[in-house]
């Protein structure tokens, strides 16, 4: 998601605003490699959202209809999913 709003942001040239509408909010933990079992959980790895489908997760205002379209081209680039842009 980060790779993503960098880019989209980039594309815009800091122009508008971009609003990111998912949140990672769970934590996914994992052991290092070579550890034996037990000994308690492992430490936070990285954190996830769970997203459903026709969930909207960028939002942008202050540009032109035709920046918006390249700019999340450019994101969706990005993303391990298809996407699509909503007015």
């Amino acid at each position: 998601m980060e790779a993503t709003r960098q880019a989209i942001t980039r594309k815009l040239k800091r122009a508008g605003k971009v609003w990111l509408r998912i949140f990672p909010d769970i934590p996914v933990t994992a052991k290092p490699l070579e550890v034996r079992m037990g000994k308690g959980k492992g430490n936070v790895s990285h954190w996830v959202c769970k997203v459903g489908g026709g969930t909207v997760l960028f939002e942008i205002d202050g540009v032109s209809k035709k920046a918006a379209q390249v700019a999340f081209r450019t994101g969706s680039a990005k993303l391990p999913v298809k996407t699509s842009m909503i007015d």
